[in-house]
């Protein structure tokens, strides 16, 4: 009987892409403020006057609480050029 070989691979060197998503169909950039002393984070939206106004309800009701980090999504393609 012949020999036996397993699987072959092919490995291929392609330069990939990367850039934000634009398509029509991608998913929206959100944002969302966190604050940084106390770990509590607004609703992600669209619009950032949603987790601005958030801060600021915040920052009343924890006085204490001056630190926020700002959290965005964006969605990103990438893909490889033949």
């Amino acid at each position: 009987m012949g020999e036996v070989s397993g699987p072959r691979s092919v490995v291929r060197h392609v330069q990939w892409t990367l850039e934000p998503d634009r398509e029509p169909d991608a998913e929206p950039v959100t944002y969302a403020m966190e604050c940084a002393v106390c770990g509590e984070r607004s609703e992600a939206s669209v619009d950032f006057g949603v987790p601005q106004g958030w801060v600021l309800a915040h920052g009343g009701r924890n006085p204490s609480h001056h630190s926020y980090r700002e959290v965005i999504v964006r969605p990103w393609r990438a893909w490889w050029k033949a």
